[in-house]
């Protein structure tokens, strides 16, 4: 028999359409890779897997502007310093040259006055790519510092300008957030409330951070993976639509778990993201308008369905 009791999703959630939500938590792991745009090309496999391509890519890329002494600018997101240090090793293994390298960090912390996180903040992206790379890059190989280029208060009007004048990012590295979030252009943030076609224009900007990203982000390393809500900034600066759209290139990952094991928020918004409507309420549906290379970990591809075993 069946109950009686039904709700509706909170206020606080963003993309409440009830019934592409229940469609989207039933597609199954053998049905995940399967898209009606040839173009958004879906891969499942392990996720160590999905780190390797990342840093083969980003690798590849350094290597053949240093070869073909042609700049290239890569879009890269932030914390994730175990993919940087090892990109950095290859480099300076290898005798790759990052001369011709223009980094643009995809998003930076802003305060609730939207006074965009310095440099040397030990908390910040910035300051996580600066000891991550180009520290680890040996001196005679490290790209100028001139070319490491990260959201701030004096660039964020023309941040979007500055990637645009290399014709767009050769490759922009991305994955959702527990929103839907894209870099950090959240759903329901005021900034970015617009219809879909203006949406997609959007640029750079400081803009309010879901309390869902605040407790996601609590759980990184630098908040001490404590759930310290209190310890993360409110707001944030980040490239807009138009910088993704505008890219030569994309790959979008989804393969974060709580800490390696089977526990992960991003198996639902990875469907809702890749199956589900495009719109500003999921922002990383965006690429499936688009030619993208989206890579899903076989834990976030598993089936969702309850485990009865299982409490806290």
């Amino acid at each position: 028999m069946a109950s009686s009791f039904q709700y509706s999703p909170s206020q606080h959630v963003p993309f409440r359409d009830i019934a592409e939500i229940v469609r989207c938590r039933n597609i199954c792991r053998a049905d995940i890779d399967k898209h009606s745009n040839p173009d958004f090309r879906i891969c499942v496999m392990p996720g160590d897997e999905l780190e390797f391509r990342w840093i083969a890519d980003m690798y590849c890329r350094i290597k053949d502007s240093d070869k073909r002494d042609q700049p290239v600018a890569l879009i890269v997101p932030n914390p994730c310093p175990g993919v940087y240090r090892k990109v950095a090793h290859l480099l300076n293994r290898t005798a790759v040259n990052c001369r011709n390298l223009h980094i643009f960090t995809m998003d930076e912390y802003a305060n609730e006055e939207g006074i965009i996180a310095p440099e040397d903040w030990r908390f910040g992206f910035m300051h996580s790519f600066l000891e991550s790379f180009c520290a680890n890059v040996l001196p005679p190989l490290r790209p100028p510092r001139e070319q490491i280029h990260g959201p701030t208060n004096e660039n964020i009007s023309h941040y979007g300008d500055m990637i645009a004048a290399f014709g767009g990012a050769d490759m922009c590295y991305s994955g959702p957030g527990w929103t839907g979030h894209l870099a950090f252009i959240e759903p329901d943030a005021p900034e970015f409330d617009a219809p879909l076609a203006e949406w997609r224009r959007f640029g750079p900007r400081v803009c309010t951070l879901s309390p869902f990203t605040l407790a996601q982000n609590s759980l990184h390393g630098s908040f001490g993976m404590s759930g310290d809500i209190a310890a993360v900034p409110p707001k944030a600066a980040t490239i807009g639509p138009a910088e993704v759209i505008g890219a030569k290139n994309r790959m979008e990952f989804a393969g974060i778990s709580v800490h390696g094991t089977s526990t992960a928020w991003q198996r639902l918004i990875a469907r809702l993201c890749y199956h589900g409507p495009v719109t500003p309420r999921l922002p990383s549906s965006i690429h499936q308008e688009l030619r993208t290379d989206c890579f899903i970990s076989e834990v976030i591809a598993q089936d969702i369905s309850p485990d009865w075993e299982k409490g806290y």
